[in-house]
C-alpha cells in the first residue's frame, strides 16, 4: 500500500513540474506574441501616417498637375495673343511708314512745285532790279515790290513801269491756273494826313492792294478767283522805320504766291492726324 501511495506521489509531483514548465513555456510564447503584436501594431500606424501623407502629397501633385496644365493652357493663349499683337504692330509700323513716306513725298512735291515757281518768277521778272525781290519763306513764294516803282508818293495810281513788272507776275500765274495768289499793301509808319478818299495808312495799303488786283485782272487777264487783296498797313514793317530809307523799305507790295498751298497743308494735315491714330 505505502508502496503505491509512493508511486502516486512520485507521478503527481513529476506532473507538476511538468505541468510548471508547460505554463512558463506557454507565457513567454505569449510574451513573445505580445511583443510581436506591439512591433506589428506599431508598423500599422507607421503605415498609415505614411499613407496619409502619401495621399495628402497625392492630392497635391494632383492638383500641382492641373494648375500646370491650365497654366500652359493660359500661356498658349498668351504666346497666341502676344503673336498676333506683334503682327499688328508690324502692320501697324508698316502702315505708319507708309504714311510718312506719302508725307514726305508731298513735302518734296510740294518743295519742287515752289522752286519751279522761283525758277520761273526770277527768270520772267529777272534778278537785276534792286525794287524787285523773289524769295521763299516757310514753302510760300513772295514778291516783294518796292512802292517807288508801283506808286507815286501817296498815290494810289499805278505807274506804267510797274506794269511792265506786274506783266511777267501775270504771266507766270497764267500759267497756273490751280495757284492762289495774294496782294498785300505795306506803308510805314508815318500818319497818313488824310482827305476825302483816304483816312489813313490802312486805307492806302487797301487802295494800292486793290489797284494791283485790278491790273493783274483787267488789264493783265488774271482769273479773280485766283487772286485776294489784302491791307496789312505799317505793322509788318520789314526794318525799323527810324530812317528815311528804312521807311522806302517798309513802303511795298508784296504778292504772296500759293502754289496749291492750301490742298499739301490739307494732305499734310491728313497724314498727321493718321499717324497720331
Amino acid at each position: 500500500m505505502r508502496k503505491v501511495l509512493f508511486l502516486s506521489l512520485a507521478a503527481l509531483t513529476l506532473a507538476s513540474c511538468g505541468s510548471k514548465k508547460k505554463i512558463a513555456e506557454l507565457e513567454q510564447k505569449n510574451k513573445e506574441c505580445q511583443d510581436l503584436l506591439n512591433s506589428t501594431t506599431m508598423k500599422l500606424n507607421l503605415c498609415l501616417t505614411e499613407k496619409d501623407a502619401l495621399s495628402q502629397q497625392n492630392e497635391y501633385l494632383k492638383k500641382n498637375n492641373s494648375d500646370l496644365i491650365n497654366s500652359s493652357k493660359e500661356l498658349t493663349m498668351l504666346t497666341t495673343k502676344g503673336a498676333e499683337n506683334l503682327q499688328r504692330s508690324l502692320e501697324s509700323l508698316k502702315e505708319k511708314d507708309l504714311k510718312i513716306n506719302r508725307l514726305q513725298d508731298a513735302l518734296t512735291k510740294k518743295d519742287s512745285v515752289t522752286l519751279a515757281l522761283v525758277t520761273s518768277l526770277k527768270k520772267n521778272v529777272g534778278l537785276d532790279d534792286q525794287d524787285v525781290n523773289i524769295s521763299v519763306e516757310k514753302g510760300v513764294v513772295f514778291i516783294n515790290i518796292s512802292d517807288k516803282m508801283l506808286f507815286k508818293s501817296g498815290s494810289y495810281v499805278v505807274t506804267d513801269k510797274a506794269k511792265s513788272v506786274l506783266d511777267k507776275v501775270a504771266k507766270v500765274i497764267n500759267d497756273k491756273p490751280d495757284f492762289e495768289c495774294m496782294v498785300e499793301g505795306h506803308t510805314d509808319n508815318v500818319p497818313f494826313t488824310g482827305n476825302a478818299i483816304l483816312l489813313d495808312n490802312w486805307d492806302l495799303s487797301v487802295k494800292r492792294a486793290t489797284a494791283i488786283v485790278r491790273v493783274l485782272t483787267k488789264d493783265l487777264g488774271v482769273n479773280p478767283k485766283q487772286i485776294i487783296a489784302a491791307g496789312r498797313s505799317e505793322y509788318i514793317p520789314l526794318v525799323d522805320n527810324n530812317t528815311a530809307e528804312n521807311r522806302a523799305t517798309n513802303r511795298r507790295t508784296r504778292i504772296v504766291i500759293l502754289p496749291k498751298i492750301d490742298q499739301f497743308y490739307d494732305m499734310i494735315e491728313k497724314e498727321m492726324k493718321n499717324l497720331s491714330k
